[in-house]
């Protein structure tokens, strides 16, 4: 069998990042416009710089001669792969995306998307989280997705509301001290 009709990988080809959080039921994905704008940028890279310098490497590759042993080629084609899929999640993201301002909501005290929630556990300890889009949160930054158990169970509490959160070891009850927005920006 020629070369040409067999398959350079044994993945399969997913559309979605094996590490990346799947979308809720209903398909909404909900960021921030600073979170839309990085996806994008990202999107605009990968098409405009990225993929046609690999294109580029892996022509100038190919003819080159024998593809079988040759590393450029055969690196650049799995790069050119993996830059394929991420254009396609990424597609399906924005595609999914609906842009949600936050400041909209500055000054009241009931939490939504985008709102920075300060509350205290059982223990006495304090958090403070923000919460954003699937694609924007950040644990280490203090940043949850608006799907995360504790988002779920902060969403739609007012300041000095206790809300429910389920946790491996079971329920823990949370105590919601402060909710903030950003002002709007000018």
């Amino acid at each position: 069998m020629s070369k040409a009709f067999t398959r350079e990988t044994d993945q399969t080809e997913d559309d979605d990042a094996p590490d990346a959080p799947a979308l809720p039921a209903g398909g909404k994905n909900y960021m921030t416009r600073a979170g839309h704008d990085r996806l994008r940028a990202e999107l605009l890279h990968l098409l405009d710089v990225e993929r046609p310098k690999v294109v580029e490497v892996v022509h100038w590759a190919a003819s080159n001669g024998d593809r079988s042993e040759n590393g450029d080629y055969l690196y650049g084609k799995k790069r050119l792969r993996e830059i394929d899929r991420r254009i396609r999640f990424l597609t399906k993201r924005l595609d999914a995306a609906v842009v949600v301002d936050p400041s909209q909501h500055h000054g009241k005290d009931q939490v939504f998307f985008g709102a920075t929630v300060r509350f205290a556990r059982e223990d006495g300890s304090e958090t403070t989280v923000t919460i954003l889009g699937i694609d924007e949160a950040d644990t280490a930054q203090g940043q949850v997705s608006w799907v995360s158990p504790v988002a779920q169970a902060l969403l739609k509490a007012r300041e000095g509301d206790e809300v429910r959160l389920r946790t491996p070891t079971g329920w823990e009850t949370l105590e919601v001290l402060e909710v903030s927005y950003p002002a709007a920006s000018a």
